[in-house]
């Protein structure tokens, strides 16, 4: 029951960690910047001006991993009943494999929907 404890206890710890040091070295750095004269406009994070909006990029990738993964199950089954795969191996492989491919030309549409716009 200990070790469980002491496991979630690092896991968060680390978690704190990671996030204490990127605020604070962020907040170092900004001060540095401002203490040598820089710009303030570079704290900024403008909009891109060619940036797609997140609920295009988002439901375009969804649906294009669901196609994908539909995909993968019915070649899978294909492969399962007439060429004899061992389904434990079949089904993993086309999934994984065909959510790669989805994934990717997600990637690609979504870099022409930003240029389009």
């Amino acid at each position: 029951m200990g070790g469980e404890i002491i496991i979630v206890a690092l896991i968060f710890g680390a978690i704190f960690g990671v996030f204490y040091l990127y605020f604070s070295t962020r907040n170092k750095e900004r001060l540095a910047l401002i203490e040598k004269g820089a710009d303030a406009s570079i704290f900024v994070k403008g909009k891109r001006a060619h940036a797609a909006p997140f609920w295009k990029v988002f439901i375009l990738n969804l649906s294009l991993l669901l196609i994908a993964v539909g995909l993968a199950i019915f070649i899978a089954s294909v492969l399962v009943n007439t060429m004899g795969l061992d389904e434990e191996v079949a089904y993993p492989a086309t999934i994984f494999t065909m959510a790669g491919l989805g994934l990717f030309a997600g990637f690609t549409l979504t870099k022409k929907l930003e240029k389009e716009e």
